[in-house]
């Protein structure tokens, strides 16, 4: 039986032992490339979590639409306010889309058409916010707003904020809207889920003020 001396058992230790140090070496490269990726991985779906919680829950909710009367509807106010766990809500980058069936409208804020209250006689009475408001353009009626977030030039609601988006139906319209008249359309928030606007006109008025929606 052959026998191996020293030097071949010394060069096999040494051969195996380069060989173990490289798996380590490799496993430890691996390792950290595993959990550079894994990290990089959790921060990213953090970041998507966070922005798709915000678009979920941020958004607009319409909660009323009232109609003045002239011959036929000639004014339109719109209630809203945050949704429930909404981030705060910039009306000034806020798009407000109508239509009549006929026509389709998209109206923007006008920071001259502002009003802190309604007026004493009533929101229609409020000619801050209504007189000569252009067709493409909503002025607005503060309702609610304890922390003062809401003004002329930063229009910014946020949690327990209600206020009225007010619309000269003649000029969007082009005239007054009719009896049988369907409208719809949306409030569209920069971020987050749009208010929906929807409601038919009377068959017949009677009176001054109408509950559309």
């Amino acid at each position: 039986m052959k026998r191996m001396d020293r030097k071949n058992v010394g060069a096999i230790g040494i051969g195996a032992m380069i060989v173990f140090i490289a798996m380590v070496l490799v496993a430890g490269i691996a390792a950290s490339v595993l959990i550079q990726t894994s990290s990089r991985l959790e921060t990213q779906a953090m970041a998507t979590g966070e922005e798709t919680t915000r678009e979920v829950a941020t958004g607009i909710a319409v909660y009323d639409v009232e109609g003045h009367v002239n011959t036929d509807i000639d004014k339109l106010v719109i209630m809203v306010r945050p949704r429930a766990g909404s981030n705060s809500i910039d009306l000034s980058q806020t798009v407000l889309e109508l239509s009549d069936s006929s026509s389709k409208r998209i109206l923007s804020y006008d920071s001259t058409k502002f009003a802190a209250s309604p007026a004493v006689g009533g929101v229609f009475s409020t000619t801050t916010a209504f007189s000569s408001l252009a067709a493409s353009k909503f002025g607005i009626i503060e309702l609610r707003d304890p922390d003062s977030s809401c003004s002329a030039s930063t229009p910014v609601i946020n949690h327990g904020d209600k206020v009225l988006l007010t619309v000269n139906a003649t000029a969007t319209f082009g005239s007054e809207l009719s009896e049988r008249t369907d409208v719809w359309g949306r409030v569209v928030p920069e971020e987050g889920a749009p208010g929906v606007v929807s409601f038919r006109t009377p068959a017949s008025y009677t009176d001054t003020v109408y509950d559309l929606q």
